[in-house]
């Protein structure tokens, strides 16, 4: 994750800053354990959605801006006193690999909820768009990055004046962040709203350069904790972690197999952590209780839970969202 960038290191003028690395793995052990919470809902140990709603959702946005805001001040970094060309590349090429080895790796074994623009995504996206910015003043720079999280609010309280347009609901914008409807994914951080905190620490990081405030803020740690090793090599960290813990709850669910949930309540969580990325968390309340009281009154829920029917294939279930939107709004 962030700075990821930063841990495919060429030479740099500027001095390296061992808090930024301590940040950075402290960041990564966060998100390693998100991942391992996610992992424990994936085999049954926790409830469905559990790891999308309440504390955990927030938990994992605050590490997703964590590393961007380190990417976008890394990459003030890496290219000062002028842009190093050939390193910005190579970066950014094995940034941009191993976000198509996520995609394609996903693709094929989460076909429903794959990787379509994750955290390594949207890294590489906003490493492309900083260049426009790092010439800018630092005023600028976090002028704008106000001004988009100002839009950001706007877009999620004033709902007449929201951003959103079925007019990206295409693939290829995505990427955006600005579509009305989205197909699952299981790590999805598009450039709208996640940009703002890249540009925030693009910005910190010009305004610790115009103070002076850089040789300074190296002379606080060595960085040679172990923390901070950890923060050096972010990408392969990133890339390795998850399949451990992964194999190692599913060899944990082989000894000692999750209780069987209850369905109902798992319909629940995943219906409501699927519903507040566009809606109230109110109206998702109510508006999934509604779902599955039709469904049941219907004899629809265990043919649907069974794969039998689909949600999107399905008339009478198309009919009951229906409803049971207008009934919630």
């Amino acid at each position: 994750m962030a700075v990821i960038a930063e841990s495919i290191d060429a030479p740099q003028k500027m001095p390296r800053i061992g808090i930024l690395d301590t940040a950075r793995g402290i960041a990564l052990l966060a998100m390693a354990s998100y991942h391992c919470t996610w992992d424990f809902e994936f085999f049954g140990y926790l409830e469905a959605g559990t790891a999308e709603t309440g504390w955990l959702k927030i938990y994992a946005r605050a590490i997703a801006s964590t590393f961007l805001f380190l990417a976008g001040f890394s990459l003030v970094l890496a290219n000062t006193p002028e842009i190093r060309w050939r390193p910005y590349f190579k970066r950014l090429g094995v940034i941009v690999a191993a976000a198509v080895a996520i995609s394609i790796v996903t693709f094929i074994g989460m076909r429903d909820e794959w990787i379509f623009f994750g955290i390594l995504h949207s890294i590489a996206a906003a490493s492309i768009i900083g260049l426009l910015f790092l010439r800018l003043p630092a005023f600028a720079t976090l002028l704008i990055a106000v001004l988009l999280g100002a839009g950001i609010v706007v877009d999620n309280v004033i709902a007449p004046f929201s951003l959103h347009s079925a007019v990206f609901d295409v693939p290829w914008l995505y990427w955006l962040g600005l579509s009305e409807n989205l197909p699952r994914s299981n790590d999805y951080v598009p450039v709208f709203p996640w940009l703002t905190p890249f540009l925030f620490g693009l910005g910190i990081a010009q305004l610790a350069m115009s103070f002076g405030w850089l040789r300074s803020l190296a002379k606080l740690g060595p960085g040679r904790n172990l923390i901070a090793r950890v923060g050096r090599h972010s990408l392969i960290f990133y890339l390795v972690h998850q399949p451990v813990l992964f194999g190692l709850v599913y060899l944990l669910s082989l000894v000692a197999p999750a209780p069987t949930p209850d369905p109902t309540l798992g319909y629940l969580k995943q219906c409501q952590a699927s519903c507040v990325r566009s809606g109230s968390e109110t109206m998702c309340r109510s508006f999934c209780q509604c779902t599955l009281d039709k469904l049941q009154a219907q004899n629809l829920f265990l043919p649907l839970e069974s794969g039998a029917i689909k949600a999107d294939g399905d008339e009478r279930i198309n009919r009951i969202a229906l409803q049971c939107s207008e009934q919630a709004q």
